[in-house]
């Protein structure tokens, strides 16, 4: 057999896996966007039919812009009938707890927004509950916590024990401040006050609008107490007792949501990431064969007489 007839033959049989690489490629990206749109790991965007949308928050709450643009789509799909948000969390950043705050804000002035809140569902947790229509907790949920904290620590009698002296060239006298250096100046302790109060002002004028109260009621609240679900019931930070059943319910009753509808859970960061690995392996993979493929052609056409 000539080598010109070899070299025909192995071009064929490398077309032919290649053309395998590029299926398996194609099958994983496919597969990736399928989880993507359909699955419970997946962004609330089912293939077809009604739906609703679930955002769990858990953890510490903290800027996410993936997850703030999950929600806009969220608002502008008109197959999404209802968003449930389910709350486990301590808290986080005010900034974040803010961003989050906004982003259900934009969702409710389109659907149906509910919250139910777990275990936990204090401080900038409870703050992101407030866009919802109504809020549901357990009786035995910690909640409230209305409040803004700032902690700092000073080791400047221990460096001193030590023989340590530390520095400090700053472009103003409150550059430093808070320091683990030095004790806090007067000046920098009430522009820190300052800060918090700032903060806490915001946090208070969410409340009142969110719930619908006085900023006079809610100041009396909000010294940072934390509330089981049942007081918080009382001091109307909440509207219900119950979890997603009973919001299920409570939005075939008031908003006309049928409970039948699947819910579809907003993929989370660790998913996001997951899913976004798969599509670009497969696209590695499938560029890496096309390379491979090139220079082995390359290679075999030089061997040509």
């Amino acid at each position: 057999m000539s080598l010109e007839t070899d070299l025909l033959i192995d071009r064929r049989r490398l077309k032919r896996g290649l053309a395998v690489w590029r299926l398996v490629a194609l099958v994983a990206i496919f597969a990736a966007a399928g989880l993507w749109a359909a699955s419970e790991a997946g962004p609330a965007r089912p293939l077809f039919g009604s739906y609703v949308a679930r955002l769990s928050v858990e953890g510490v709450i903290t800027e996410d812009r993936d997850r703030d643009e999950a929600l806009a789509q969220v608002a502008r799909d008109d197959r999404a009938k209802a968003l449930l948000v389910f709350v486990d969390s301590p808290g986080g950043t005010v900034a974040g707890g803010e961003a989050l705050y906004r982003a259900l804000s934009r969702v409710a002035e389109r659907k149906p927004v509910v919250a139910v809140m777990g275990g936990t569902a204090a401080s900038a947790g409870y703050m992101v509950a407030l866009p919802a229509e109504r809020i549901f907790a357990r009786e035995a949920t910690v909640t409230g916590s209305i409040g803004v904290i700032l902690q700092t620590a000073e080791f400047s009698g221990l460096l001193e024990r030590l023989g340590v002296r530390s520095e400090a060239i700053t472009s103003g006298r409150l550059k430093d401040q808070p320091s683990p250096f030095r004790p806090l100046s007067e000046e920098g302790r009430a522009a820190l006050e300052a800060v918090v109060h700032d903060l806490h002002a915001q946090f208070v004028a969410m409340v009142a609008k969110g719930r619908r109260l006085d900023e006079d009621v809610v100041r009396a609240l909000a010294d940072g107490r934390v509330l089981t679900g049942r007081q918080a019931l009382a001091a109307r930070l909440i509207d219900a007792i119950g979890g997603e059943a009973e919001a299920r319910a409570w939005l075939a009753a008031e908003k006309g949501v049928d409970v039948a509808l699947p819910v579809r859970e907003l993929a989370g960061p660790v998913e996001r990431r997951l899913l976004s690995r798969i599509v670009r392996e497969a696209g590695k993979a499938l560029w890496n064969e096309q390379l491979s493929l090139d220079l082995r052609m390359l290679l075999w056409q030089g061997r040509a007489p």
